[in-house]
C-alpha cells in the first residue's frame, strides 16, 4: 500500500481523535481543516500530520486545500443544531461542497462518514444524513460511505454522558427506553476505515454498515453503566408523550442534552443488516466487555464482579 495525501473534514471531533494517529501510523500524509488551528493543538499527533486553519465552507479555500490529495475524508456531522449550524449546513451542504472541489481539483476519492439508517425515521438528523450521501452516490467519485451505529470509546457521547448525568441525578428519566442500538468500539470503525483506505478494490463504490455484536435497548444500556458503577439510581422508562415533553424542556438547557430531533432519531432502531465489519475481516469488540474499561475499573475488581454475578445466577 502506497501511503497516501489524505485531506479530513471533522477530525477534531470524537471519530478523528481515533482516525489520526491510525492513518498516521500507516504512513499516510494527513491534512486536517480545523476552523480554529490554537484550539485544535491537541490533534497534532506526529510529523506527518499538519493542521490547517480553514473555513471549509468557503469553496475557493476548499479547493485550494483539496488539490493535489489522494483522498478526501468527511467526519463532520453535528447531533444538534445550533445558531448557524444547522443539519442542512453540515452534513447536507458541507458535502456539496467537498464533492463539487473534488470535481474541481480532479480529487477521486472521497470517504463519507454517515450514520445507520441514514435517509430514514423522522429526524432531520437522519434526513440530512440520507441526503448527503445522496449527494455522494450521484457524484463521479469514488467514494466509500460509512454507516455506524452508536459508537463507543473513551470519552464517547453514550457511556461517559449517562455516566456524568448518573453522578449528579438519583432518578434517570428516559425517553425511548426500548430504542434498539448496536453499539460500535470507536477502534472498529477506524479500522474499516483504514482497511478501506487501503484497499479500493474492496471499498470503492459501496456502503458499510458499521455496527456491533450486541443489539441492546437504550435502557438496558443506561442500567448497565449504573450497574458498573454500582450506583443505587432509579431509571425510568418514560411514555412517548412524556418523553416528547421531556425533550421539548431539555433543548433550552446548557448544553442541550436532549431534543425533540434526538427524539425522532430514537425512533427509528440503530441496528444494521449486512455486517461490514465482516466484509472488511474485523471481528467486533464487545460491548459489555469494554463497558467497565471505559469506566476506569481496574481488572482485579472486574473478575471479583464476574465471579459474584455467576453465583448469583
Amino acid at each position: 500500500m502506497k501511503p497516501q495525501r489524505i485531506v479530513l473534514l471533522g477530525a477534531t471531533g470524537f471519530v478523528g481523535g481515533a482516525l489520526v494517529p491510525r492513518l498516521a501510523a500507516d504512513g499516510h500524509e494527513l491534512i486536517l481543516l480545523s476552523r480554529n488551528r490554537q484550539g485544535r493543538r491537541h490533534s497534532v499527533v506526529g510529523r506527518n500530520v499538519t493542521v490547517a486553519s480553514a473555513d471549509v465552507y468557503d469553496p475557493a479555500t476548499l479547493r485550494r486545500h483539496v488539490a493535489g490529495a489522494d483522498a478526501v475524508i468527511n467526519l463532520v456531522g453535528i447531533l444538534n443544531e445550533s445558531g448557524r449550524h444547522t443539519f442542512e449546513r453540515a452534513h447536507v451542504g458541507l458535502t456539496r461542497l467537498l464533492v463539487e472541489a473534488c470535481r474541481d481539483t480532479g480529487v477521486h476519492r472521497f470517504h463519507q462518514m454517515s450514520s445507520l439508517k441514514a435517509g430514514q425515521g423522522l429526524s432531520s438528523y437522519l434526513r440530512t444524513r440520507g441526503e448527503a450521501e445522496a449527494l455522494v452516490k450521484a457524484s463521479t467519485l469514488d467514494w466509500t460511505i460509512y454507516q455506524p451505529s452508536t459508537i463507543f470509546g473513551p470519552n464517547d457521547g453514550l457511556v461517559s454522558r449517562f455516566d456524568k448525568l448518573m453522578a449528579i441525578a438519583p432518578v434517570i428519566p428516559l425517553p425511548r427506553p426500548n430504542a434498539k442500538i448496536a453499539p460500535v468500539y470507536v477502534g472498529d470503525v477506524v479500522e474499516a476505515m483504514a482497511r478501506a483506505i487501503a484497499d479500493p478494490a474492496i471499498s470503492v463504490l459501496r456502503t458499510f454498515e458499521l455496527y456491533g455484536r450486541e443489539t441492546v435497548s437504550l435502557i438496558d444500556v443506561v442500567r448497565a453503566i449504573r450497574d458498573a458503577r454500582g450506583r443505587r439510581r432509579w431509571v425510568v422508562p418514560m411514555p412517548d408523550a412524556l418523553g416528547r415533553l421531556q425533550a421539548q424542556l431539555a433543548q433550552f438547557a446548557p448544553g442541550k442534552p436532549f431534543t425533540p430531533d434526538n427524539f425522532r432519531t430514537l425512533r427509528t432502531d440503530s441496528v444494521g443488516k449486512v455486517d461490514g465489519l465482516a466484509q472488511l475481516g474485523i471481528v467486533p469488540q464487545s460491548f459489555s466487555a469494554w463497558l467497565p474499561r471505559l469506566l476506569g475499573k481496574p481488572v482485579r475488581q472486574r473478575r471479583l464482579d464476574d465471579a459474584r454475578a455467576r453465583h448469583h445466577h
